[in-house]
């Protein structure tokens, strides 16, 4: 519901939105789920859109436009790296990758860092000052190692705008946690 709240938001921006694309493409993008440590990670998204296609063709959507729909959905994955085609694929990627970040994504960090086991950082080096990043050890390294990183692949100028505020958040949110830490040292 929040990747679908952002597709709407982004695409009341855009003109020329197919809107049921994206409706179908957003519920259905991670229809096939795939751990984080899974060693299948970056074909979540291929393996979604190939279900998909099931799905649509299954409710007798032309081959074309299923084959638009896998598009919007294989597209939207980080760690696919498959560039989007069209616009709907640019809205729901961006879309995706806002709901990794801000306030929402500082909690499913520490989430999905707490199921994979990971610390939430280094104890002698939180900010890995002199040290080299590992977010697969340390939760907090994940803000530079991707999410920081993702608004830089936003496509549509309502999606920059959104990341640059959830952004933001993230670094205000690092910045008290700093001190914490410090105050704790």
């Amino acid at each position: 519901m929040r990747v679908w709240t952002l597709v709407k938001d982004i695409a009341t921006n855009e003109t020329a939105v197919d809107l049921e694309m994206l409706a179908v493409a957003t519920l259905l993008h991670d229809c096939v789920p795939v751990e984080k440590t899974d060693p299948r990670r970056a074909q979540a998204s291929r393996l979604s859109a190939d279900k998909a296609s099931g799905i649509l063709q299954a409710l007798g959507w032309p081959d074309a436009r299923v084959r638009a729909a896998a598009h919007v959905i294989e597209a939207h994955s980080f760690s696919a790296g498959i560039p989007p085609r069209s616009l709907e694929a640019c809205i729901l990627r961006d879309a995706d990758r806002l709901d990794a970040i801000g306030a929402i994504g500082i909690a499913r960090t520490f989430y999905v860092a707490g199921r994979m086991g990971s610390r939430l950082y280094d104890h002698a080096d939180p900010f890995a000052e002199r040290r080299a990043l590992d977010d697969r050890r340390f939760s907090l390294d994940h803000f530079e190692t991707k999410l920081f990183r993702l608004v830089d692949g936003l496509t549509t100028p309502a999606g920059k705008a959104i990341g640059e505020r959830r952004v933001a958040t993230m670094r205000a949110f690092l910045e008290v946690l700093r001190a914490e830490i410090s105050m704790s040292s």
